[in-house]
């Protein structure tokens, strides 16, 4: 890693153009994001759609022969899709890194039987669908955290909701993390700092937000941003990796999300889908790689967060009544 600030980072092709007369104007001092995480850092990485041990294995052997560093691991099928024993082994060998584990909670309304989510309006999308999608969201929450799960990915106001006051009541621990699916994500402030008060700890964002958009959300809350540098196809297939430096300048404290454009989707995962989702776990970590590399030429990669650094920092919450 370099000292250089994003600040002071090298845009694309800066010398070149400049040098043709097509410079374009000096960052605004003023669009850039003053959070930072607790501890230091300004970004931190995630590989996703990690569906199993299996996968997890392929993921962690990939990050060390590339040398990607990681701090969050995520999961996409759900607790309810993994065994006790899969789920141990997991927390076993991302705890042996110091690396966040995050499992998605229960039923989701695009697996549920209402007719509107296969409609073209999409009904009500991925939200937990009555009581009874609430209580599996919530019990996967208590399995995963007994079994030693510390970040929880949920797609349901709802369900945030009520596991921040399961969170507070001591249901499940205090240091939980709960984070907002990219299938729900807001796409303007005052709905962002509804999810921060409703007790998201890092709030995944559409990967289509302008840059103008992250300013415009940092201007109003500090609470940690996901963002997938390349999104898979089904949340737009974009690749924003040249990129990466100005979204870490506007969106910091910011999660970099490596996804894989152009690959089928592998959710609910079984084993009938073993050899494509081994590959794309590998790929996602060689994206990584490509992101970082980028990141390294530009002279903005010296601002990520401690490895093992996991916490959000201190966020706006709506009180829990008695």
């Amino acid at each position: 890693m370099t000292d250089a600030s994003a600040t002071a980072a090298r845009r694309p092709g800066e010398q070149a153009l400049t040098a043709l007369g097509l410079s374009a104007p000096a960052p605004d001092p003023a669009d850039a994001s003053a959070h930072s995480f607790p501890g230091g850092g300004r970004w931190r990485t995630e590989i996703p759609s990690c569906e199993g041990p299996e996968a997890l294995a392929v993921v962690l052997k990939e990050a060390s022969r590339l040398d990607v560093p990681i701090h969050r691991i995520s999961q996409g099928s759900g607790v309810w899709m993994l065994t006790d024993a899969e789920i141990t082994e997991m927390v076993e060998s991302t705890g042996e890194r110091d690396i966040e584990l995050c499992l998605f909670t229960g039923p989701r309304g695009t697996w549920d039987i209402g007719g509107s989510t296969r409609t073209d309006s999409r009904g009500a999308g991925l939200r937990a669908r009555g009581h009874d999608a609430v209580a599996g969201c919530i019990e996967d929450a208590v399995r995963a955290t007994e079994l030693g799960v510390k970040c929880l990915l949920v797609a349901d106001e709802g369900v945030l909701w009520t596991l921040h006051r399961a969170r507070a009541a001591g249901i499940i621990p205090a240091d939980t993390t709960l984070k907002v699916s990219a299938l729900i994500g807001p796409v303007n402030p005052a709905a962002y700092a509804v999810y921060e008060r409703l007790g998201a700890d890092s709030v995944n964002v559409p990967s289509d937000l302008t840059l103008d958009h992250l300013t415009e959300i940092r201007r109003v809350s500090g609470a940690p941003m996901d963002m997938y540098i390349e999104a898979p196809d089904d949340l737009g297939g974009y690749v924003r990796m040249y990129e990466v430096a100005e979204l870490i300048r506007r969106g910091a404290p910011l999660y970099l999300k490596f996804g894989l454009s152009k690959a089928p989707g592998i959710y609910p995962y079984g084993h009938h889908m073993r050899e494509l989702t081994l590959a794309t776990a590998k790929e996602r970590v060689r994206r990584g790689r490509l992101a970082l590399d980028l990141l390294a030429r530009h002279g903005a990669d010296g601002d990520m967060a401690p490895l093992g650094s996991r916490m959000p920092g201190d966020l706006q919450r709506f009180e829990i009544s008695a």
